[in-house]
């Protein structure tokens, strides 16, 4: 079978890999498409090295159909069509203890601790296993992953209808963020800067505040009356969305942190005593989530496929890597893998 490899210091190889039986407990896919993720592209850069095994087969945002199935599987049979939730928790530490196996204390990540899905057969334990209805394509399902981050990002800002909510940063997630919480019912307002983005967000029916160029701060206040956002979401991991994240707000708004900031951010604390913020991290997916992506995908209420900008051959993971390296005209990029 094909696989792609990552060998370290940015180097991507093609090769061949020999599909394995699924032992206990486990489900072999073959993999009809694979998104490429920011995580894939911070591994690619060498940030993650101490986390991966050489060489390593990325890839967690994918669907395809089960073609066999190991002993002790229940309730997934060959031919079935689904994605992964790609998480190993340990199942013992307190967080997992406690229900929250998705922050597990020693939470291993299927794509970064183990070999992923950029190949043609991916054998995954079978609780990862979901379960996608035909009213959802196998290109959709890859988008499964990703949209279920929104899902648990939304749900953990306890959005209403109503409601009005800022999201900083126009990406893949932001833009899934975004479509979610303007499902609910929200009013929504995305910070961008990147022309590309700005462009495709608003065909898709956002409005879209280009920050370098417009000021954030008093379209917020002149179009809430003065009160301020009820939600904002920060999804850049910069400084800049640090900083501006608390300046949105009402009073008793709440921050969620979606973007992984890589070091400690100058945050204004004065404004969660003045005005009593409250503030949310919010990290990968619950089931649950997982559920709700599904669901809405299945509806056919969100525009998925206006957020696909290219899809290419497995072999041309390297060239999708270096599109969304540049920043360009690039929202989500798939993979076909069989």
């Amino acid at each position: 079978m094909k696989a792609v490899f990552y060998e370290g210091d940015k180097k991507i190889t093609v090769g061949e890999s020999r599909p394995v039986q699924p032992g206990e407990g486990e489900v072999q896919i073959k993999v009809s498409h694979c998104g490429i993720c920011g995580t894939d592209l911070h591994i690619y850069h060498g940030v993650m090295d101490h986390r991966v095994t050489f060489p390593q087969i990325l890839g967690h945002e994918m669907s395809g159909i089960v073609e066999a199935v190991g002993n002790g599987v229940e309730n997934v049979a060959v031919g079935n069509r689904v994605t992964v939730r790609p998480l190993s928790p340990c199942g013992h530490c307190p967080a997992c203890e406690a229900g929250h196996s998705h922050i597990c204390h020693h939470l291993a990540f299927l794509g970064i601790e183990t070999q992923g899905a950029f190949q043609t057969y991916w054998n995954v334990p079978a609780y990862t296993i979901h379960k996608l209805p035909e009213s959802v394509s196998l290109k959709h399902g890859a988008l499964i992953e990703p949209l279920a981050v929104a899902c648990h990002d939304v749900r953990t800002g306890q959005i209403e209808a109503g409601e009005y909510v800022v999201v900083i940063g126009g990406g893949p997630i932001g833009a899934l963020i975004a479509m979610v919480a303007r499902q609910k019912g929200a009013t929504v307002k995305i910070v961008e800067i990147n022309p590309y983005r700005i462009n495709l967000l608003q065909q898709l029916g956002f409005e879209v505040v280009d920050s370098k160029n417009e000021d954030l701060e008093k379209i917020v206040y002149a179009e809430t009356n003065g009160a301020g956002a009820d939600v904002v979401f920060e999804v850049t991991s910069s400084q800049t969305g640090a900083q501006m994240m608390t300046k949105l707000l009402r009073t008793r708004g709440r921050i969620v942190i979606v973007g992984i900031f890589g070091q400690a951010s100058q945050v204004d604390l004065f404004q969660f005593f003045w005005k009593e913020l409250k503030m949310f991290g919010a990290r990968v997916y619950e089931p649950e989530d997982f559920d709700q992506a599904i669901a809405l995908a299945a509806s056919g209420e969100l525009p998925l496929d206006q957020v696909i900008t290219n899809v290419y051959p497995l072999e041309n993971l390297e060239q999708g890597l270096k599109e969304m390296e540049g920043g360009g005209n690039v929202m989500k990029v798939l993979l076909t893998c069989s």
